[in-house]
Order: structure tokens, then C-alpha cells, then sequence
């Protein structure tokens, strides 16, 4: 940990990646705001439905061009960038104002310290309903028809979580129902099993703060021996790691205690090493997660799984089924309780895969994943 917390420099060297017209929305009165991102077809009309994506943890909406521009041929393509990721980021919203006003590279290592407010994953909820408010509205009248167009989102891991807490929770009830189908792609409904001899040494640690911290959250359904035990278990030991977790998260002992994300993690994002050296090299990926922040991700996947069996929107699921970051057994629970809670829901389950990052894999499997998540999607838009 101390190892990690050394003094360090992260280099923004570039304007932030901009793959359509950038739109910021307000959050509060003290000028903080969210940075969306939109592209449109040329041909006035041409739209035939409406596409949000929301990205994963630590990462940003910039590195989505590509498949923006897949869809937007036909459809209005968005890109979000949730709480304190990309340019919602306001170190990195500042530094990158810096490089286009031509200043020499900027430092942008401690931009990672923006995770600290995130006790929940609700300031990011938040985010998804305005973006998701905000495309509503420009996507009222964009068809030929003058009709409001279907709204789908695609999502990836913590973006994944994310949205399914938010169509599970919000009370937006015209919002939601706006909504024809969300994509998931490595979603986070599950806890990172690590590979090799790291997991040795740590997935049992892993494996009990998910288990004492699921007992204390929610009372389960087992034998009252075992029930009064795990209960037990969980009231001695949930305070004392929140308690730890929340001192290491505190200003000045943050600095020191974030960890670094692990080298392992960058050779399963990908099965295409191309994109995997972009990664290594990509100055806006955060490097550090205040521990916070963390626990907070882990509380959210425990929660959601307890409530996941009403998830009823339909659904697309793309995971790969030897994925360490999010490992598979979340996504077989989560189809076991809800494929039939919906005519349309479809599983790709990416046999023999084990990177995370689906819509960055090599071209001819991502030519697959896309075309699938294209064809699904018109399969909607013929039931809207």
C-alpha cells in the first residue's frame, strides 16, 4: 500500500478525445457539470432510434468513438462520462481546457481523489437519469415520422451496475418506460476473482468482506444455527473493515492508501494486444481507486443481486465466460432469475473468453459483438 501511494505523474499530453458534439449539463449551482457527448446521422430523418452508452470504472466516455460512429448511421449516438471519470472529472476537465489553450502537458495523477464523495453509486445514478432526460427530450423529434424515438442504453461493467440499479430503483416512472432495452457488456454483478498466484493470497479476503458484508446488509434464508453465526460473524467484522476502509479513505491517508490497479488487470480487458498497449498508454484512465469507493461498488453488486429477480426491462447480457474482472457466476444469476422475465431478453456468452472489455476485442470478434448488439436493437425498435 505504501508502495502505491508514492508520489507519481500522469501526463495529459492531448486534447481529450471529442467523437461528436460536446454537451455539458448542469448538476448544481457551483458550476459543477457532466459531459455528454453526441453524434447524430448526416441525413435529417435518417435516425431511428436513440443510443446512451455509459462506461465502465476508472475509464471515460472518449474512448467509445468507434462504436459511436458503428451506430450513427441510424441512430443518435450519446456518450456519458460519470461522476468523477473523463471530463466530469474537474482535474481533468481543467487540465484538458489548459492543453487547448496550448499549455504544455498537464499532471493529472490526482485526479483519481474525485472518488472520494462516492459512499454510493448513486451521485453516477444521478448522471445516468439526467443524460438519459436530456437525450429524451433531443430525441423527441428526430424521426421522419415526427414520432419520439426508441431509447436503448449500452452499457459496460460498473456502467452496467449503474443503470440496472437506476431502472430498478427510480421512481421516473415516463423516464423508464422510455427505455426499450439495455445492453450489457461485463457487467458488474459479480466480484473480481483474481487470477494466478495473486488470487491465493487474496481472493480469500475478497471472499469474506463480500460474504460478512452481504450477511450484515441483508438477513438470509438458511439454517437459524448458520443464520445466527454469519449474523454474528458479520456484526463483529463489517464495522471494523468499514471502519478501516473509511480512515484509509480520509484526506491526506487517501494519497497513501489508494492502490494502484494491478498490471494483471490490462492483460484481461482485452484479447487484442493492440488495444491493450493503448490502454497502458492512455493518460485519461485512472490509475488509483480511493478504497471508499471500492467498498462502495461491492455494497452496490450486493444489493442489487438481492432485488435483481424484478429487473423486467429487456436485456441483452455479453460476457466472456472465464472473465476474472467480473467473473461469470453474477451473470448466470442474475440470467437464472430474470430470461424470462421478458420475450426479448438474449444471453452472448463468450465461450472460452476471458477478457472483460467485450466491445474492445479484435476486430472479427467485435464485428460479431456488434453486429449482434445491432440486430438486437432492431429487434426492439420493431416492438416500440
Amino acid at each position: 500500500m505504501l508502495i502505491s501511494g508514492c508520489a507519481r505523474s500522469q501526463i495529459l499530453d492531448a486534447p481529450y478525445p471529442l467523437w461528436g458534439q460536446a454537451v455539458e449539463i448542469a448538476v448544481s449551482a457551483n458550476g459543477e457539470k457532466r459531459h455528454l457527448q453526441i453524434l447524430q446521422p448526416q441525413e435529417d430523418g435518417a435516425a431511428q432510434a436513440c443510443i446512451l452508452i455509459v462506461h465502465g470504472m476508472n475509464e471515460y466516455i472518449g474512448r467509445y468513438g468507434d462504436i459511436a460512429r458503428y451506430f450513427a448511421n441510424n441512430a443518435v449516438v450519446a456518450g456519458l462520462d460519470l461522476s468523477a471519470h473523463g471530463l466530469s472529472n474537474s482535474v481533468i476537465a481543467r487540465a484538458d481546457e489548459n492543453i487547448r489553450n496550448g499549455e504544455d502537458g498537464q499532471d493529472i495523477a490526482n485526479a483519481f481523489l474525485q472518488q472520494a464523495q462516492l459512499r454510493t453509486l448513486q451521485p453516477m445514478r444521478d448522471d445516468l437519469e439526467r443524460a438519459l432526460t436530456y437525450l429524451s427530450g433531443r430525441c423527441g423529434h428526430h424521426s421522419k415520422a415526427g414520432k419520439a424515438l426508441p431509447l436503448f442504453i449500452l452499457s459496460h461493467s460498473l456502467g452496467s451496475l449503474v443503470a440496472a440499479t437506476w431502472l430498478l430503483e427510480t421512481d421516473n416512472k415516463a423516464l423508464r418506460d422510455r427505455i426499450g432495452g439495455i445492453v450489457f457488456t461485463g457487467p458488474a454483478f459479480s466480484v473480481t476473482q483474481i487470477p494466478g498466484w495473486r488470487g491465493w493470497l487474496q481472493n480469500p479476503f475478497v471472499a469474506f468482506t463480500f460474504h460478512t458484508h452481504e450477511h450484515f446488509l441483508h438477513p438470509h434464508d438458511e439454517a437459524l444455527p448458520l443464520l445466527l453465526f454469519n449474523q454474528l460473524l458479520a456484526a463483529i467484522t463489517v464495522p471494523l473493515q468499514d471502519g478501516v476502509i473509511e480512515l484509509l479513505s480520509l484526506p491526506g491517508m487517501r494519497e497513501l492508501f489508494s492502490p494502484t490497479t494491478p498490471g494483471w488487470v490490462v492483460n484481461y480487458l482485452s484479447d487484442w494486444e493492440e488495444e491493450r498497449r493503448r490502454h497502458r498508454a492512455d493518460p485519461l484512465i485512472i490509475r488509483r481507486s480511493v478504497l471508499r469507493y471500492v467498498l462502495a461498488v461491492e455494497k452496490e453488486i450486493i444489493t442489487f443481486r438481492r432485488g435483481m429477480a424484478n429487473f423486467d426491462t429487456p436485456y441483452l447480457l455479453i460476457y466472456s465466460e472465464l472473465d476474472p474482472i467480473t467473473p461469470a457466476w453474477g451473470d448466470r444469476d442474475f440470467v437464472a432469475l430474470t430470461e424470462e422475465n421478458h420475450r426479448d431478453n438474449e444471453v452472448m456468452a463468450l465461450a472460452g473468453e476471458n477478457h472483460h472489455e467485450q466491445l474492445f476485442s479484435k476486430p472479427p470478434l467485435r464485428n460479431r459483438i456488434m453486429n449482434k448488439i445491432r440486430s438486437w436493437i432492431e429487434l426492439r425498435k420493431a416492438t416500440q
